[in-house]
């Protein structure tokens, strides 16, 4: 039987987070299924993704590894999942793969040249080190800060030397804003999201960030319409409808806003946010009684992981 393993549980099993997981599926590193807006992986993404974790540790950018997947795939076209069926590794810059057939010497897929055995090459090493940081390396590092409250200085900046050396890198515009966002500085995240969304105008995550940075300037009808552009893109995204039933809420659209909290429960039934979800649907479907001096009322911000 094909065991199926939750995001959840593939973060505590692999151990990496969230952000690295959404972010190697959206590069098609690893391909789960999905139902109900819940995605499944199986054991060969669970192979595949300690793989990706052990490259990502000696600093190969992600987007490298899916080229050299890609140029894999192409001359081994009969291989199903390589990251999870071949020895793949690095040497630092390059992304090896290691023959299973005994005297098969180790190749590099973007270009099919054989390579030297890098464990015991001194001078790659050398050369790795002294190599100035590409585009794709400061994202990396990016990823690395911006897990941590302590480090989230240093992520900033490393995005934005990423950004510096690759401008139209819609990737690194959003993790750019998103730190930035964690660090209240709300104006300067708009500005990269608002760059994200213009670089690629298909892109639900650049909206829907949009969105939520206008709504805390206090934007709301540019909220709306930024999170309208979110679903339109991808009508599964959950917390767009979140976001946005809250939104409607504060205009008094109560009757839509019921509807998207329903999507959300659709979409995500165990999220995070579906207790609040359901106890907002409920007080919105019982009777009112009489207010009174000593009703409480509590507002509430999402704040966004």
């Amino acid at each position: 039987m094909d065991h199926r393993f939750t995001r959840s549980e593939v973060e505590r099993m692999i151990g990496v987070s969230r952000r690295e997981l959404d972010y190697w599926t959206r590069l098609r590193l690893v391909l789960p299924r999905s139902r109900w807006g819940e995605r499944f992986f199986s054991f060969s993404d669970l192979v595949a993704l300690e793989t990706i974790k052990r490259l990502a540790a000696r600093k190969v950018p992600a987007r490298r590894i899916r080229l050299a997947i890609s140029a894999l795939e192409s001359k081994l076209g009969e291989v199903h999942a390589p990251l999870s069926s071949l020895h793949v590794s690095t040497n630092g810059k390059q992304v090896v793969v290691h023959p299973q057939a005994s005297p098969g010497r180790p190749f590099e897929p973007l270009t099919g040249q054989f390579v030297l055995n890098f464990e015991t090459s001194d001078l790659a090493r050398k050369v790795h080190t002294m190599a100035s940081r590409s585009a794709e390396e400061w994202f990396e590092l990016g990823m690395e800060c911006d897990s941590c409250p302590e480090s989230m200085e240093q992520a900033v900046d490393a995005y934005r030397r990423a950004v510096d050396a690759a401008p139209d890198w819609v990737e690194a515009h959003i993790n750019l804003g998103t730190t930035l966002y964690q660090l209240d500085q709300m104006e300067k995240a708009l500005e990269e999201f608002a760059t994200a969304a213009s670089l690629d105008r298909n892109n639900s995550l650049a909206e829907f960030n949009l969105g939520c940075v206008l709504e805390q300037l206090g934007q709301a009808d540019d909220a709306i319409e930024h999170l309208r552009r979110a679903i339109e893109i991808s009508p599964t995204l959950a917390d767009a409808h979140l976001n946005i039933a809250l939104a409607y809420e504060k205009r008094g659209q109560i009757k839509t806003a019921l509807q998207h909290l329903s999507l959300y429960l659709r979409y995500d039934p165990n999220g995070p946010w579906s207790e609040f979800a359901r106890s907002r649907i409920a007080r919105h479907q019982t009777p009112r009684r009489p207010s009174s001096a000593s009703d409480k009322l509590t507002p509430f911000r999402r704040n966004r992981n």
